[in-house]
């Protein structure tokens, strides 16, 4: 990643409040794709004042904004993370909702071919495939 996502927030414009900074803050921190009522949780511990209301129009406005992308993963829960964040692909545990990213050059280069095999440049794709675990023997 490049900026911070306070710093894209301010080079868009983005009046930056306090409790903005803090869900800003615990956005950037995040390592797992939290909900809102996760992001509620992580930035109410650092301020108590803020709202869930405050979380759910904070997490729009960034969306909006291109600073979030928003991930649906079928429990209808939607999830963030931060667009700016190196690409990657989900593969979701249908028992447990545990999201694992994972990069694979192979699956990378066949989406390519297939592109370029349909007549076009591939400029992005998002990927997520749904699993549960296999059984051990």
């Amino acid at each position: 990643m490049s900026k911070s996502i306070i710093k894209r927030c301010e080079v868009k414009g983005l009046r930056m409040t306090g409790q903005r900074r803090v869900i800003a803050q615990v956005l950037e921190d995040s390592d797992d794709h939290p909900d809102v009522e996760e992001l509620y949780a992580r930035a109410s511990s650092v301020d108590a004042g803020i709202s869930i209301a405050t979380v759910y129009r904070t997490v729009k406005l960034f969306e909006e904004a291109g600073i979030l992308d928003k991930l649906e993963f079928g429990d209808g829960r939607a999830r963030y993370e931060d667009a700016e964040r190196d690409h990657h692909d989900h593969l979701i545990d249908m028992n447990s909702g545990e999201v694992t990213e994972f990069v694979d050059a192979e699956i990378e280069a066949l989406q390519e071919r297939i592109a370029r095999k349909l007549g076009y440049e591939l400029r992005g794709h998002r990927l997520e495939l749904y699993g549960v675990p296999l059984k051990k023997d």
